[in-house]
C-alpha cells in the first residue's frame, strides 16, 4: 500500500508537470493528426494490393501510427530525468524514504497517460474517416502499446541517468529512433519490403508490436503475431523496468 501511495504521488507530480506545459499535449496529438489527414490519403491507389488487400487503409494504417506515436512518447523521458539531476531535484529525493521503482514508475505512467489520451482521439476521429474499430481487438492493443511506451519511457529514463549530458542522449535517441521506427512497419506493412527488410525488421522489437496490433485491430487473435508480440512487448518492458530501477537505485542510493 506505501508503495502504491507512493507511485500515485509521484505520478500525480509528474502529470503536473505535464499539465503546466501542455504544448507537449498539443503537440503529441498533432503529430499523429497529421498523418492521419495528410499521408493517410496517399495511400489510397495501393487499396487492393498485398499491403492492403480488402482495400481498408486505415485499418492496417491506423495501428501502424498509434504505434509510433506508443513509441515516440517514451522517448522524452531521459530529457526530464537529465534536468532534474542537474536541478538537485533526485540529490533531495534520494534522501527520503522512497521506492527507487517508485521514482522510476512515476514518470512512465505519467507517459503512458500522455500516449493513451492523444490515440483516444485520434482513434475517434479517424472513425468517420472510415476505421473499423473492432472494440476488443482495440482494447488490446491500446493495452499492449501502453507496454511499448512504458519500455520506451524506461529505456530513455536509464540513459538519462547513466548520460547525463543532453547532447549524448540526443545523439543515442535520435540514432536509434529512425532505424527502429523504419524497420518496424510503422507507416507501410513491410510486405511492401524487399526480402531483406523483412529479415532484418525481426531483429526490431517494435516490429512485433506492430504486428500484434494489426492483427487485434482485425479481431484476429494468434500466436504467430499477437502470442508472439505480446511476449516479446511484456519480456522488454519487464527488463528495462528492471534495468532503470537498477539504475536509479545507483544514482540515488
Amino acid at each position: 500500500m506505501r508503495a502504491l501511495t507512493q507511485i500515485r504521488l509521484l505520478w500525480w507530480r509528474k502529470m503536473l508537470e505535464t499539465i503546466r506545459q501542455p504544448v507537449w499535449v498539443i503537440g503529441g496529438l498533432t503529430t499523429p493528426l497529421l498523418y492521419l489527414l495528410l499521408f493517410a490519403p496517399l495511400l489510397d491507389r495501393l487499396a487492393g494490393s498485398p499491403a492492403f488487400p480488402r482495400g481498408e487503409i486505415l485499418d492496417v494504417f491506423l495501428p501502424g501510427l498509434l504505434a509510433l506515436l506508443a513509441f515516440s512518447s517514451g522517448m522524452g523521458a531521459g530529457w526530464g530525468v537529465i534536468a532534474e539531476l542537474q536541478t538537485g531535484v533526485v540529490e533531495r529525493l534520494r534522501v527520503t524514504p522512497t521506492s527507487r521503482f517508485a521514482l522510476l514508475l512515476g514518470g512512465v505512467l505519467r507517459d503512458v497517460v500522455v500516449f493513451l489520451l492523444p490515440a483516444v482521439v485520434v482513434v475517434a476521429v479517424a472513425v468517420p474517416f472510415g476505421y473499423h474499430a473492432h472494440v476488443a481487438g482495440l482494447a488490446g492493443y491500446l493495452a499492449l502499446l501502453c507496454l511499448v511506451t512504458a519500455a520506451t519511457s524506461a529505456w530513455s529514463s536509464a540513459l538519462g541517468l547513466i548520460l547525463r549530458d543532453i547532447g549524448g542522449l540526443a545523439a543515442v535517441v535520435t540514432g536509434l529512433q529512425l532505424p527502429l521506427t523504419l524497420l518496424s512497419g510503422v507507416l507501410l506493412p513491410l510486405s511492401l519490403a524487399p526480402g531483406w527488410l523483412r529479415v532484418l525488421a525481426h531483429v526490431d522489437p517494435l516490429y512485433y508490436a506492430v504486428q500484434a496490433s494489426r492483427a487485434l485491430s482485425d479481431g484476429v487473435v494468434d500466436a504467430d503475431r499477437v502470442g508472439l508480440g505480446v511476449l516479446v512487448t511484456v519480456v522488454l518492458t519487464v527488463a528495462m523496468l528492471a534495468w532503470a530501477t537498477r539504475c536509479y537505485r545507483r544514482v540515488a542510493a
